[in-house]
């Protein structure tokens, strides 16, 4: 059984989001290798969907702020839920 936190990508498949939902999968995992327990992709199919989840928690979602992460938000996000006390270096700078 995989370590906790688990991240959780749902995406439109209807909408083609998939490509973009396996780039942000990429950041948790190069980022956060020793404290994420697993990266999850989840197909949906309601339209529109493209969320980020931590232990089922909601982290972003594209409805509801209309529009994606960039990595640097994403990144900032994630580590704020599962290592709120780790530097990001140049990430954390705001632009």
């Amino acid at each position: 059984m995989p370590a906790s936190p688990t991240v959780e990508i749902a995406y439109c498949r209807l909408c083609g989001w998939g490509l973009r939902a396996g780039w942000m999968a990429q950041e948790p995992l190069a980022t956060f290798a020793a404290d994420v327990g697993s990266v999850a992709l989840t197909p949906d199919a309601s339209g529109g969907v493209l969320e980020v989840r931590i232990d089922g928690g909601p982290v972003w979602s594209a409805r509801r702020r209309a529009a994606f992460p960039d990595s640097r938000e994403l990144r900032q996000l994630v580590r704020d839920r599962i290592a709120p006390r780790r530097a990001l270096g140049h990430s954390d700078e705001r632009a």
